[in-house]
């Protein structure tokens, strides 16, 4: 092969590359903004039963266009800014907090070599992400020159900073068993441990993780930066239209990336769970994306669950919930499987 055909092929790979990486992004995308949408309907459906009411019914066959309504009107209402508000700050705030939630999709494998990004530090990267979010929160509150605003957003600052560190603690298991901080690696070494999943033996490390979860996602019971009842909307009251509903996706997204990650750390992924394969051997021809969705759709449905059972903790329980009782468990949890893995390696 002459140096010509060598760089024609070479060119040829690396358009090929980045074209299946467009493609990737593009689905990922598409299929998740596809649950966002529709998220908010199911959330409404769901908390509707419980509370004996039909929820949503009116735009469409029981409601299911509801999404595309609620869409059209956020894109096509007047985006208000207020006179005295940072408008640069302001403007840029909730693109900040949407692409940090967003970039964490690029390294969660949906189903076995199916992943935008497979690096080695996969699980670090989307803690960075998450942090990084927290900024545009803290942006949002600041620039409103609101009060309300701006007490959600100091709200929201310390409640991510607290929670944040009980969540990377409560994954330290998983890196301990695993061995690896690449998220698919870690779904294919819990294939080796306790019937395909991590949840038995880092139980600690799940409840911790999905306690901080709800507090990272602003999400009731720990929904103190948006507490409608004394903060209007949190750091979001001054937002309206469009800008608004970067924020709604944000949160929703950060729902549906939490139980991935829950999912992947935890839960074993995409793969089906051992016992239910030997009992019912049929279930082995299930797409592994099949078994993933259903996963995640049970976090979900626990977000929904919590939401409409218990009631806001104050400020004070919150904080105190994290740091005395959230961190000294997540080091346990640490030491515990420290400990295990040293003596039966």
């Amino acid at each position: 092969m002459n140096i010509v055909d060598f760089v024609l092929a070479s060119n040829f790979d690396f358009l090929l590359n980045i074209v299946i990486i467009i493609a990737k992004i593009a689905v990922v995308i598409g299929v998740v903004m596809l649950h966002v949408a529709y998220a908010p309907y199911f959330e409404r459906k769901v908390i509707g039963h419980m509370q004996v009411r039909l929820g949503p019914m009116r735009v469409g066959p029981h409601g299911m266009l509801q999404p595309i309504a609620d869409g059209v009107k956020l894109f096509f209402k007047e985006d208000i800014i207020p006179n005295e508000a940072d408008k640069s700050v302001f403007k840029i705030a909730p693109v900040v907090f949407l692409f940090a939630t967003m970039s964490t999709l690029a390294v969660i494998p949906f189903f076995e070599d199916f992943v935008i990004a497979d690096i080695n530090i996969g699980l670090l990267y989307i803690l960075a992400m998450s942090s990084l979010g927290a900024y545009g929160i803290i942006m949002a509150g600041w620039a409103s020159n609101s009060k309300y605003s701006f007490l959600g957003g100091l709200r929201s600052s310390a409640q991510l900073v607290s929670y944040e560190i009980a969540m990377g603690l409560s994954l330290v298991g998983v890196m301990i068993m695993a061995g690896s901080l690449n998220l698919s690696d870690i779904v294919k070494a819990q294939q080796e441990y306790w019937y395909g999943m991590f949840l038995i033996p880092q139980i600690i490390g799940y409840f911790v993780f999905m306690v901080a979860a709800f507090a990272e996602t602003n999400r009731a019971p720990f929904d103190l930066p948006e507490a409608e009842s004394e903060l209007v909307a949190g750091y979001f009251t001054e937002y309206s239209g469009f800008r608004f509903a970067l924020f709604f996706i944000a949160e929703y997204m950060g729902m549906i990336v939490m139980s991935c990650i829950a999912v992947i750390c935890f839960w074993g992924g995409w793969t089906a769970p051992p016992f239910l394969v030997n009992a019912i051997p049929a279930l082995a021809i299930v797409p592994g994306i099949v078994w993933f969705a259903l996963k995640v759709y049970f976090h979900m449905f626990l977000f929904y669950w919590i939401r409409a059972t218990l009631p806001r903790y104050r400020y004070d329980q919150l904080m105190s919930l994290g740091w005395k009782v959230l961190i000294p468990l997540a080091l346990a949890n640490i030491v515990i499987t420290s400990i295990i893995k040293y003596f039966y390696n």
